[in-house]
């Protein structure tokens, strides 16, 4: 891993106090650049003066930079571009599971250049702060202009990212970790549910960068729905926008923990696809194997879990109606072995006279969870 060019002698630099004209013009940059000064001025109805004073600060500060030409047709001059300085600073990231860190470091970009991973030996809060201020003891040895970072993690969390109110897979109710962890790593940092994080991502960095609005469906070991909604990634009230993951799909099904019958949780997650197996499998990469040789069990889970995609989809489609809807997850298998059932149920539920559905599916690697809780640095110091 590539260690900061800054020598040890100097003092690192920190994020910059920008004001709203500077954090605006550097979110359209990250977003949409390499643009011109014309174009960002346009994007955000300002004029050239201000622009030109913005992106002096901009690039005073090492943000940005300046020197790609294109021709502009209408006028027949070359015009400079604008882009992001990716190495100017860098960001720190977590993702927790109930028995795993995983952790990255990503640059202004968004780019992974660092990532870690370790057993999760404890869930006390007290023990799992201290196992990542180590991790970024680590990265900081590396990467010495790290200035803020997140943390993502599966359950409730409070809508100013400060509080995790209920994980269920770590057994934590109402720890103010990105409090404890901004004290104890001494940069901002910030926590989000994690299906929330990756769909900022993605809006920002990723298949849904451009689209106003987006739904991000994830499928895996939990459901998991994000959205944005006129460029604003959605909360809601409580934190707890985007639960689907009990939509009824057939009343005659099982019932889940929760007592939900026939509920998309108990046909869609890989745990219940293992389980409807009745021990034919002994864990998920098994029931796919076994789907993918013709075992017939396996294959009617598969399609099971695709009706119950499909029908996930097509509620989203009618209720949001989403420019993009974007399927990721370690869950990915179900496109693979379901599609046909997954399009006959989205045929099936989509409102009569809908536009043609854009759904883009996403090939996932666990460390997107830890670049995306490193990105929700990036929107921190940006205030988004």
């Amino acid at each position: 891993m590539p260690k900061s060019s800054a020598p040890a002698n100097v003092e690192a630099p920190a994020w910059p106090k920008l004001n709203h004209g500077e954090r605006e013009t550097l979110r359209e940059v990250l977003i949409h650049g390499p643009l011109p000064r014309a174009e960002i001025a346009r994007r955000l109805g300002v004029s050239r003066a201000s622009l030109t004073r913005i992106t002096r600060n901009l690039l005073d500060h090492g943000l940005i930079i300046e020197g790609a030409t294109e021709q502009r047709a209408w006028t027949g001059r070359p015009s400079e571009l604008f882009d992001i300085a990716p190495e100017a600073r860098h960001f720190f990231g977590v993702k927790l599971t109930g028995d795993a860190i995983f952790a990255a470091v990503v640059d202004l970009g968004a780019h992974e250049v660092a990532t870690a991973e370790e057993a999760l030996e404890s869930r006390d809060v007290a023990d799992v702060v201290a196992r990542i201020a180590e991790i970024f003891t680590g990265f900081s040895e590396q990467f010495d202009d790290i200035v803020a970072g997140g943390v993502c993690v599966a359950g409730d969390l409070t809508q100013d990212r400060q509080l995790v109110v209920d994980s269920p897979f770590l057994g934590w109710k109402d720890v103010p970790l990105a409090e404890i962890l901004t004290s104890e790593l001494g940069i901002p940092m910030a926590t989000e549910n994690d299906v929330r994080a990756l769909t900022a991502t993605e809006h920002w960095f990723g298949a849904g960068a451009g689209c106003p609005s987006l739904a991000l469906i994830t499928v895996g070991a939990g459901i998991g729905l994000g959205l944005v909604i006129d460029d604003r990634l959605v909360a809601g009230f409580h934190g707890r926008a985007g639960r689907l993951d009990h939509l009824k799909i057939d009343g005659a099904g099982p019932f889940c923990p929760e007592g939900h019958r026939g509920c998309a949780s108990v046909y869609l997650t890989n745990e219940w696809i293992v389980r409807s197996l009745q021990g034919a499998a002994a864990d998920y990469p098994e029931a796919v194997a076994h789907a993918r040789h013709g075992h017939p069990a396996a294959l009617q889970a598969f399609r099971d879990a695709g009706t119950a995609l499909g029908v996930l989809i097509a509620t989203v489609a009618n209720g949001i109606d989403p420019q993009k809807i974007i399927l990721t997850g370690d869950g990915l298998p179900v496109w693979e072995l379901a599609e046909p059932e997954i399009r006959a149920a989205i045929d099936g539920v989509l409102s009569a006279g809908s536009e043609p559905l854009e759904l883009d599916v996403q090939p996932f690697q666990f460390n997107e969870w830890a670049r995306a809780a490193a990105v929700l640095g990036i929107r921190t110091v940006l205030r988004f």
